[in-house]
């Protein structure tokens, strides 16, 4: 099953229009790390990351992991361990998954650039809870939390997100 992200903030599942933030970089083919891009492409569905103590574990096809307070996600392009998931403290620079917001109280890693890994490509791509206002990302896709736990329940182990440029 794929998912469709049309700009500009629009994703289609199985037939349904869920409104969603994009990058501040909008989408694109070229992406660098921190450039706020959201990248082109079709991309396999890896994981759902979720904090247990804020929600319960969602219902999908995919494989959850409840987050740790020391859990993070390399975005140093020097880090062996760049564009994945790391313990802080982390030699290198690595995001913070367990936040004092909700942003990422349920987090779906998107295979970008994990498969090889090329060093400054971009790191953490996810999809994750939007902003009150559908504000930009740093260049994930989010969605409200009832939507994006409504499209985590279709999704399987062969689901993938396709991202369309702006024509």
């Amino acid at each position: 099953m794929d998912l469709i992200v049309d700009p500009p903030g629009r994703l289609l599942c199985h037939g349904r229009a869920y409104r969603c933030a994009i990058g501040r970089g909008g989408i694109a083919a070229e992406k660098r790390e921190g450039d706020g891009v959201t990248p082109v492409g079709t991309y396999p569905l890896r994981r759902v990351y979720y904090r247990a103590d804020r929600l319960r574990p969602p219902r999908t096809g995919l494989d959850v992991t409840a987050l740790a307070p020391a859990d993070g996600w390399s975005d140093a392009p020097d880090d062996l361990l760049y564009n994945t998931f790391v313990q802080h403290p982390h030699a290198h620079s690595a995001e913070r998954l367990w936040r004092d917001d909700r942003l990422y109280d349920l987090i779906v890693v998107i295979g970008y650039n994990d498969d090889p890994v090329t060093p400054g490509k971009g790191s953490a791509i996810f999809m994750h809870v939007a902003k009150p206002d559908y504000a930009p990302t740093e260049g994930c896709v989010a969605l409200s939390e009832p939507d994006l736990i409504a499209v985590l329940s279709e999704c399987g182990g062969d689901s993938r997100i396709v991202i369309r440029e702006l024509l």
